[in-house]
């Protein structure tokens, strides 16, 4: 790629995001089926954006860390993590852990799927990598891998992978639904997503039975049998008891309660993306089945539905409860859109940030996400002091953005990075970092 900074880096193999899409199934969409406001913002019509080239020559660029000014972390799903320093022109190798991964080609969900920098890095520090290994110890035979969350010693742009110290470990019944993002929040605590174990509706080999008769499965909605279709939340800085490499916070919402004390929030199919706005609001995205993508605000002990509801909306059933037995409502998203038509439409949701940047001030406090199968847009959301955020679609005919949008991520100054490729499948190198402008 000739960009503003001719920056390439690995032509190596990766994979196809296109398996975060919704599988098709059965469907009964009788509940509340309403989409949310999707008239485009009147201040965002004349709005058109642009790109420049961060870094490029990936195969599938799933994550951007940037934890100092014009210092970039890469992951490649492929396997390997990439580094670009304040005064380099190139990228180079970080880490390397095709060795300890699955194989991975053609279509898979699995590989190397997320990195965060403990909040004390300053050059040197922890890092945390989520990756899809060969089943370990304690994954049954019929299971598809091991989710593994690792710590590694980080100094000087490369991660010793000598240094690897499994934190958590958790059995992966099929091959998708893997989730992958791995973020620390304000409160200095990781945060993990877990998807619901894969194949398609939250049912088959490794779903257990929840409390809603009306729907087979899930593990969206147990609490007490395993960590699937959840959002973690550890603490990293603290050993558990008999010598467990993470501690659980006092207040994590299940702590003295029925069920297991490393969820923070649950009823997710596939949350593939994550981020903290910086007054702590968390917006998870959550992958959707067959009809609707959604974005929910996250807080502690919050049920989002699956597989109950898909979106607002009941799953496979005429008619729906809005809560558990003992109460608790069905969170509904802020955001939800279709797979079929619309300016605001697609297949697979990409969580984005709350932008905070200079560079584009019509985006200041909106919400900046895509779908997968972008096709030269982005979205943004927008407060409207209603419990259904309004969605604009904002189209980047400027800088060469990839026509599938993989992840984001945010630089210290709050602009916005995208991740893309032009690759459907896994093949090629066109996968790419970019920095949000305006046209």
């Amino acid at each position: 790629m000739d960009g503003p900074t001719r920056r390439r880096f690995l032509a190596g193999s990766g994979l196809a995001l296109s398996g975060l899409a919704g599988c098709t199934g059965p469907r009964t969409d009788t509940g509340d089926s309403t989409t949310p406001t999707q008239t485009p913002d009147a201040s965002l019509s004349a709005l058109e954006l642009g790109v420049d080239s961060v870094a490029s020559g990936f195969t599938a660029p799933v994550d951007v860390v940037a934890p100092r000014t014009d210092e970039y972390f890469v992951v490649d799903q492929a396997g390997q993590v990439a580094y670009l320093g304040p005064d380099a022109d190139e990228p180079t190798m970080a880490l390397d852990i095709t060795d300890r991964m699955v194989d991975v080609s053609g279509y898979d969900e699995r590989g190397l799927l997320g990195l965060a920098l403990h909040p004390s890095y300053d050059g040197s520090g922890r890092a945390f990598v989520r990756y899809s290994a060969p089943r370990r110890d304690g994954t049954p035979e019929n299971y598809s891998h091991t989710f593994v969350l690792s710590e590694f010693a980080v100094a000087d742009g490369t991660l010793n992978p000598e240094s690897e110290r499994p934190i958590l470990e958790i059995p992966e019944p099929q091959s998708n639904h893997n989730a992958g993002s791995v973020a620390f929040g304000p409160d200095g605590f990781l945060y993990v997503g877990v998807g619901d174990g894969g194949g398609g509706g939250d049912v088959g080999t490794g779903h257990v039975t929840d409390w809603y008769d009306a729907v087979d499965g899930g593990n969206g909605q147990d609490i007490t049998e395993n960590l699937l279709g959840s959002i973690l939340r550890i603490d990293v800085d603290s050993e558990g008891e008999d010598g467990q490499p993470y501690a659980i916070p006092d207040d994590n919402p299940l702590v003295g309660q029925s069920g297991l004390d490393e969820q923070f929030a649950w009823g997710f199919r596939n949350p593939w993306r994550f981020s903290f706005s910086p007054d702590g609001t968390f917006f998870v995205a959550d992958v959707g089945q067959s009809r609707y993508e959604e974005v929910d605000i996250v807080e502690a002990g919050g049920n989002y539905g699956w597989n109950v509801r898909e979106g607002r909306s009941c799953y496979q059933a005429e008619e729906c409860p809005s809560e558990t037995p003992d109460g608790t409502p069905l969170q509904d998203p802020i955001i939800q859109y279709p797979h079929d038509g619309g300016a605001v439409s697609g297949i697979s949701v990409i969580g984005g940030y709350l932008y905070d940047g200079e560079a584009i001030p019509a985006l200041t406090g909106r919400y900046v996400f895509a779908d997968w199968r972008a096709n030269g847009d982005l979205f943004v959301g927008t407060d409207t002091d209603e419990s259904r955020w309004s969605v604009t679609a904002v189209p980047v005919t400027d800088g060469g953005m990839g026509s599938n949008v993989l992840s984001f991520g945010r630089t210290q100054s709050g602009e916005i990075l995208v991740c893309s490729t032009d690759e459907g499948g896994l093949s090629g190198s066109t996968g790419a970092v970019h920095r949000l402008r305006e046209a």
